[in-house]
């Protein structure tokens, strides 16, 4: 099957030998050789599609080549440079834990009687699970072991994206892929940024805008003011869900202003406990200040843990138990502070119902209540009296 991208196309799906779209007209082999085969997912922002690529000077063995692209549904400006720097990031970074990008992989595409582009950008297929579909298909939470691993895997990466002067701004298990062989993918640039002199002017004249996923974004995120120990924080966040299996939010104390998660892990360590929790401490400046500091915490910790002659051996990744020689190269850590990207998409907090679920609202109280505190109970409380800020049983808001 040949899929047609054109978002108004009535009935996209074509046979795979056709060069056109039977139902509009648009042409079905992009950029002169990505086949788009079935869509991935989508959002308010764009979606993301299977392709084969067809260029022969690409392909050194008789097999297929599959890639993915994601496609830019909207033309607004904000959106575009947000797309635009997603290719620049990618194209820059060089690592296994990141999604590969060719130099001509970003292109426009124009459907049948239109003059508005869709943009487009072809990327790498990472072939396996996110860490949120790991955890749900196991069944189980990650060991302490596999836990230490991964975060090293992880830190890494991040390593290569700050050594850049980038940053991520949205890690969490739905953005980190697992192959086959173990080795992590840190996914999802759309809201990475550069620190340049103008990022930094923006944000200490505060015209950065937020971006913030609940339980995972640091509070200074929020307030456009992310900095490279943001990401710090999201994984420290992201640890905890991968050794309890729980929501953040949901292991968190409004009364004591605390997430309580240690308890939640069998046999935790006291050393490896205390480093999570320093990378996810509430102030930036009360967490590493690099990916290598980290590290060499870790060296420790592991060594302590589990009596290694090596500590490469700590690179190695497992599926529980079983070892790989994929392991990422070290590189410098960087030397200045970095930077934070633009908005992302309305979300709503909850699926519409007929009328407002108690559970959702004491959702919504504890998210908030580790932004601002006790003061959570009283704000959803006033707002529950103001109709217009419900439709239909949800919670609408902006990243």
């Amino acid at each position: 099957m040949s899929v047609c991208i054109n978002p108004q196309c009535s009935n996209p799906e074509n046979q795979d030998t056709s060069l056109f779209c039977q139902s509009c007209g648009s042409e079905l082999l992009l950029d002169g050789r990505y086949r788009v085969l079935k869509e991935l997912g989508g959002g308010g922002f764009g979606k993301t599609y299977e392709v084969l690529d067809s260029n022969p000077q690409k392909s050194q063995t008789n097999q297929p080549i599959y890639k993915v692209l994601k496609v830019l549904l909207h033309n607004h400006p904000k959106y575009v440079e947000l797309f635009e720097r997603e290719v620049n990031v990618l194209s820059r970074l060089k690592h296994p834990g990141i999604p590969k990008v060719e130099p001509d992989a970003h292109f426009t595409f124009f459907v049948k009687n239109s003059d508005k582009p869709l943009y487009c950008l072809v990327m790498e297929k990472i072939e396996g699970l996110n860490l949120s579909q790991y955890i749900a298909q196991r069944g189980k939470c990650i060991s302490q072991k596999m836990a230490i691993q991964w975060l090293m895997q992880l830190l890494r990466i991040l390593e290569e994206i700050h050594h850049h002067n980038f940053f991520h701004r949205d890690i969490k298990p739905s953005n980190i892929m697992l192959r086959s062989t173990g080795q992590l993918v840190l996914i999802d640039f759309g809201t990475a940024r550069e620190v340049t002199e103008t990022y930094l002017s923006k944000q200490s004249s505060g015209g950065v805008t937020g971006v913030f996923s609940a339980g995972y974004s640091p509070i200074e995120q929020l307030n456009g003011q992310a900095v490279p120990q943001s990401d710090f924080f999201a994984l420290g966040r992201t640890l905890v869900y991968l050794l309890t299996g729980k929501h953040p939010s949901e292991l968190y104390d409004s009364h004591v202003d605390q997430l309580n998660w240690r308890e939640a892990v069998p046999n935790l360590s006291a050393e490896f406990g205390d480093v999570v929790d320093q990378i996810m401490a509430r102030l930036p400046n009360q967490r590493p200040s690099s990916a290598q500091v980290v590290l060499n915490e870790l060296e420790n910790v592991y060594h302590n843990l589990y009596g290694s002659d090596s500590f490469l051996d700590t690179f190695t990744v497992s599926l529980e138990n079983e070892n790989t020689d994929d392991m990422p190269t070290r590189v410098a850590p960087p030397n200045n502070p970095l930077p934070l990207p633009p908005k992302p998409e309305s979300f709503a907090f909850a699926e519409p119902s007929q009328a407002i679920d108690t559970n959702f609202v004491e959702k919504c109280q504890t998210e908030l209540a580790e932004l601002i505190g006790p003061m959570a109970s009283l704000i959803c409380q006033k707002q529950l009296r103001k109709p217009q800020y419900f439709s239909n049983g949800s919670c609408q808001g902006t990243g």
